[in-house]
């Protein structure tokens, strides 16, 4: 069973920066592929991007593309999002997802674990 615990959310001005960190229990945390996501009030969830289980390939939604990094340490059990020059549009509950595959997808319902969210808040 795969637990992902998100930390690192926060309130921020907007041209801020966070780092978002996401812990996973599991043996075969490096054949998952990792995704972000996230969920503003009234809105569905939506993807934000993705790692490969190698950490060799990235893909963003063109939304934050330029402005948010996705990398992980397999070593660590671990996936992070850093974001930069955020916008009050960011504002939302980010999700850490994983996959039981290596290859990366946008696809929300190809996730098969998540974890609880963290805040993030960005104001003017």
């Amino acid at each position: 069973q795969v637990q992902l615990v998100e930390s690192g959310g926060g309130l921020v001005q907007a041209g801020g920066s966070l780092r978002l960190s996401c812990a996973a229990s599991g043996r075969t945390f490096s054949s998952s592929a990792m995704g972000w996501f996230r969920q503003a009030p009234g809105k569905e969830r939506e993807f934000v991007a993705t790692i490969s289980g190698s950490g060799m390939s990235t893909y963003y939604a063109d939304s934050v593309k330029g402005r948010f990094t996705i990398s992980r340490d397999n070593a660590k059990n671990a996936v992070y999002l850093q974001m930069n020059r955020l916008k009050p549009s960011d504002t939302a509950v980010y999700y850490c997802s994983a996959r039981a595959s290596t290859f990366m997808t946008v696809t929300r319902q190809a996730y098969d674990h998540w974890g609880q969210g963290t805040q993030v808040t960005v104001y003017s």
